[in-house]
């Protein structure tokens, strides 16, 4: 994808300036655009601000965007990290599980016992939290919340009932029956999580199954129905796949993504408030935006 667009900007015979950082943009009485730069000052007839977010600084998302436009007078509302992992208060747990990825779950995110948001798929444990495709999911739709007293929790058994999964612990127990709890989950869970589930069961470990009582049992399956944790934050925005917030979307034109503040002044991408599900539609919302506001300054240049 960056091949492809470095060899159309190639192609248009657009000067690019590299290791050029901009300290202002702004605009003077004759309705120029005075941008100042590291490389000397640059004047304009349009502007087009497309600095991205403040996710992955590296890449150069440092928030200049944001910079340059409240010196427009733009409102910036609240940004937030969006698509990225969930850290949890039991590091203890996570830190066990690190590295271990679970496939076809359901997680869910409630506050005070109403869900919040739902999301089936894989995950993976991570020293902090938990990560992977479901959570980030998540966490575009729990960004906005006051997270303090919510609690994330993970169906590991979402294809069964909590009847059809005591049944199914049932049928393992009697397979397994000489042997102790600990060694009788390996056709129910993966190894790394065998030890977890057990200290959180309140079985102990070497209890022959053939005597775990049925109201032990039961606890188990509401264990692997109901794996919770409770939620601590959301990581870093630097550690997120996208900002959440940026330009007030009610002062940009949505047809031509021009500034409804300031002519000629256009702001595309990321820097926008609009943060998309996956970062698939993120990079869709840039080529968007930049298409659209590329066809408008084209006619009006026409």
């Amino acid at each position: 994808v960056i091949k492809t667009l470095e060899k159309s900007v190639k192609n248009a015979g657009t000067e690019v300036l590299l290791n050029t950082a901009v300290f202002s943009v702004t605009k003077n009485d004759d309705e120029k655009f005075i941008v100042e730069t590291t490389g000397g000052t640059l004047y304009a007839d349009v502007v087009v601000i497309a600095t991205g977010g403040i996710s992955y600084p590296l890449t150069g998302s440092t928030g200049d965007g944001y910079k340059f436009a409240k010196s427009f007078g733009h409102e910036i509302t609240p940004l937030r990290p969006s698509l990225c992992p969930i850290n949890v208060l039991e590091k203890d747990i996570t830190n066990a599980l690190e590295g271990l990825s679970l496939k076809n779950i359901n997680v869910t995110v409630k506050k005070q016992g109403k869900t919040i948001a739902e999301e089936f798929g894989e995950l993976m444990f991570t020293s902090n939290g938990i990560s992977g495709p479901t959570v980030f999911s998540l966490s575009a739709l729990i960004n906005k919340y006051d997270l303090s007293d919510a609690i994330l929790s993970i169906d590991l058994k979402p294809a069964l009932t909590p009847e059809q999964l005591d049944k199914r612990v049932l049928s393992d127990f009697n397979k397994y029956s000489n042997k102790e709890f600990k060694n009788a989950l390996s056709d129910l869970l993966p190894r790394k999580l065998i030890p977890v589930i057990v200290s959180l069961s309140g079985i102990q470990e070497d209890t022959k199954v053939n005597v775990i009582p049925a109201k032990l049992r039961k606890n188990l399956v509401n264990l692997l129905k109901n794996f919770n944790f409770n939620v601590k934050s959301l990581a870093e925005i630097s550690e997120a796949i996208v900002t959440s917030g940026g330009i007030n979307v009610k002062e940009i034109n949505p047809k031509t993504f021009e500034s409804k503040l300031v002519k000629n002044l256009y702001f595309i991408g990321e820097v926008i408030d609009v943060d998309a599900y996956t970062g698939g539609f993120s990079l869709q919302i840039a080529f968007s935006s930049a298409y659209a506001a590329a066809t408008s300054i084209n006619q009006k240049e026409s």
